[in-house]
């Protein structure tokens, strides 16, 4: 892969354990192929312009509602299951 715009610049952080794990996890969530690129990505984001949510492609009250959403399917399928077990008349 040809690189449009050679790097030449290199910034250091230090970084516990947990936060690069937690790192780590973001890049496989995110799709970046690497943490240098996820990095790169999210501060060309935040150089723009964008604020926290949308650096990590996450609306808050959207994802309370999916939540909230998932909550009543599974109360409704535990429902449903606990009709078919044994001693119910089934």
């Amino acid at each position: 892969m040809t690189v449009l715009k050679p790097r030449s610049r290199m910034i250091s952080v230090r970084l516990s354990e947990e936060e690069h794990l937690a790192l780590r996890r973001l890049c496989a969530v995110t799709g970046a192929r690497s943490v240098s690129e996820f990095t790169r990505d999210s501060i060309r984001v935040m150089l723009n312009g964008a604020n926290r949510d949308q650096v990590l492609g996450i609306n808050i009250d959207e994802f309370r509602a999916q939540m909230k959403n998932m909550n009543k399917k599974i109360e409704s399928l535990t429902a449903e299951i606990a009709t078919f077990k044994p001693g119910r008349g089934v």
